[in-house]
């Protein structure tokens, strides 16, 4: 009867864990880039096959497009004039410019990433056509506490890309971190220098992480950019297209790690 029993038991538990799509992006962690395009676009424009939108709306919140699903990233409440409402959101929470209080209730699905104290949270929403998923990093408390895996680093994972947006990263990800994460294509990244982290250790984070392309975020000052910026030119291509958004495929990256500038810019009615 024990061995039954146990044998019942690893069955379920071999179900349970079948039921769960793996990550691509851990699988795939040697996969090479492919080609090199960008595209411009509109966040209301129908997306051709196999490609990702990725528009940068304010601060540290991008809208991401992929599949017929969209999601925002460090949802603060308020995306613009548009009345546009994503299927997910994902929110953090060391300061009140990434996280909301009162999401908008016809959001079906809101990822919060952090837990009770200390105790952090773990999602792996698979919608099919998007995969997000989170890898819990720690946050500062005043001038010396920590709340440990109070941040979340999310993970979406569309048409065979690896987007990572850093939320309010404040320290560099260990190598249990690094490799939960895996191979990332794309990486949302905060540069601000000072209420994440020092610029110096960032750009240490980035050179590790080895995306394709790393997008900007978390920027006050067109001169802190430019300090960022600065500091990675000669290491990567740095691309200005002048707008808020783009359009990328597994077979548009980069041959060369690119910095893509974005312009923050809120959904409108009229876009």
């Amino acid at each position: 009867m024990i061995r039954l029993a146990l044998a019942l038991i690893l069955l379920a538990t071999s179900a349970t864990a079948q039921e769960r799509r793996p990550s691509h992006c851990i699988a795939l962690a040697d996969a090479a880039p492919g080609l090199h395009y960008l595209h411009k676009a509109g966040f209301r424009d129908p997306l051709p096959d196999h490609t990702v939108r990725i528009r940068y709306v304010s601060h540290a919140s991008f809208l991401i497009q992929a599949g017929g699903l969209s999601a925002v990233t460090d949802y603060a409440g308020f995306l613009g004039s548009a009345g546009f409402t994503p299927d997910v959101v994902t929110m953090n929470h060391a300061h009140a410019t990434h996280f909301t209080t009162d999401p908008d209730p016809a959001i079906p699905h809101v990822l919060r990433g952090w837990g009770p104290f200390g105790e952090g949270v773990e999602h792996h929403l698979d919608l099919g056509a998007m995969l997000i998923r989170n890898v819990s990093t720690d946050i500062r408390l005043g001038s010396s506490g920590r709340e440990p895996r109070g941040n979340s680093i999310f993970v979406f994972e569309a048409e065979g890309l690896c987007i990572a947006h850093l939320g309010h990263l404040h320290h560099e990800p260990t190598d249990d971190q690094y490799a939960a994460l895996g191979r990332m294509d794309v990486v949302m990244a905060p540069v601000d220098g000072g209420y994440t982290m020092a610029l110096g250790a960032m750009m240490a984070v980035l050179r590790r992480m080895e995306a394709s392309i790393v997008i900007p975020m978390h920027w006050f000052t067109d001169a802190g950019l430019a300090r960022f910026l600065a500091g990675m030119e000669g290491e990567f291509a740095i691309h200005r297209p002048g707008t808020s958004e783009i359009e990328v495929s597994l077979r548009s990256l980069p041959d060369r790690p690119t910095i893509v500038v974005l312009r923050p810019a809120w959904l409108r009615a009229a876009d």
